[in-house]
């Protein structure tokens, strides 16, 4: 099949177009022929080996975090689904790949894609949903009449999270630049930050709930936004001694992550707020409810721009840009 991989780490590493093996169908997976694949910064922090220490992957590896398809195949014991189901979904983090034609997902991972989108508006979704979905619903637990700030609101996350957030009752702020003011209202935005005329820690106050996906700086700033008793979840690190717990990464890691994020921990405590990273989880489940509110209307995808398979390098190139509205998309077949 084809596929775009690395072959080695590294931020200059070359993505490169390969003919590789059908992957192998084991025992609860289903073989998806993927449609549409989307692009996070997460594949970009992959290729330059941000996570090796604890997901150290073989090479050559495929890169790609969503997808959108047909099952094609059924492994044994795997009922969720039938062959020709669309499907869509984020394999588990030691299963990603879906830059490519193929790709075998534990069914669990996938659920049945939303019937009134796109499938390129479909592969749009799964990570930043689910992100959205772990950090405010099941890490935050965020409830009606509660103040949620969001970062970088016009980006993959912040687009789905203020739609989730206002469906959960919130009062919503963002972050962005001017051009998309606009962007960030529609989608449902109570207050708009525009980040290049004003400093988000000077116009806000008593927030409840931060979702922070920028630098360290900015993270520290937040808890300045936030009431006592609040919450900061951060999708961009540093990760806490929870997580090692989490996916018992055993004592080194748990130590190096400790020293990593204790000068967060120790302002948040001295602030009277928790903190808490978040790395996202595959979860078909969860998905399967995004799925609900998606087809209510609810969840609106954002999608940039759509390249073709061929032109994937080109994809990633303009992914690390920084300037994308939502989502950008990969259109690798037809249904």
């Amino acid at each position: 099949m084809k596929a775009f991989a690395i072959e080695t780490y590294g931020k200059t590493s070359p993505v490169l177009p390969l003919d590789l093996p059908e992957p192998a169908l084991t025992p609860g997976d289903v073989r998806v022929r993927i449609e549409a694949a989307a692009l996070n910064v997460l594949d970009s922090k992959i290729r330059d080996g941000a996570f090796k220490a604890f997901l150290p992957y073989k090479m050559p590896l495929i890169l790609g975090n969503d997808l959108a398809g047909i099952v094609t195949e059924l492994g044994a014991g795997a009922t969720r689904f039938a062959v020709g189901d669309r499907v869509y979904g984020r394999p588990d983090d030691r299963r990603i790949g879906t830059l490519a034609e193929s790709i075998c997902v534990a069914e669990t991972d996938l659920a049945r894609a939303p019937g009134n989108v796109s499938v390129e508006e479909a592969a749009s979704l799964p990570l930043v949903a689910l992100t959205a979905w772990q950090a405010l619903v099941e890490r935050a637990k965020v409830k009606p009449g509660q103040k949620v700030f969001i970062h970088a609101g016009s980006g993959g996350v912040g687009t789905v999270a203020i739609q989730l957030a206002k469906h959960l009752g919130a009062t919503v702020a963002t972050t962005c630049s001017t051009r998309n003011i606009d962007l960030v209202k529609s989608l449902g935005a109570d207050v708009a930050i525009d980040y290049t005329k004003q400093d988000f820690a000077k116009e806000l106050s008593g927030y409840d709930v931060v979702l922070n996906s920028l630098d360290a700086k900015t993270l520290h700033r937040s808890l300045d936004v936030l009431k006592p008793g609040g919450h900061l979840v951060s999708i961009s690190g540093p990760p806490d001694p929870a997580f090692a717990d989490e996916r018992r990464l055993g004592f080194v890691l748990t130590t190096v992550f400790r020293a990593l994020s204790f000068g967060i921990r120790r302002a948040a405590r001295k602030a009277g707020v928790h903190y808490s990273f978040l790395f996202m989880r595959a979860d078909g489940r969860q998905l399967a409810d995004i799925t609900k509110l998606v087809e209510a209307g609810v969840i609106k995808p954002v999608i940039d721009r759509i390249f073709p398979f061929e032109q994937t390098h080109e994809a990633l190139a303009y992914l690390e840009r920084g300037s994308a509205r939502g989502k950008i998309v990969v259109s690798i077949g037809e249904a």
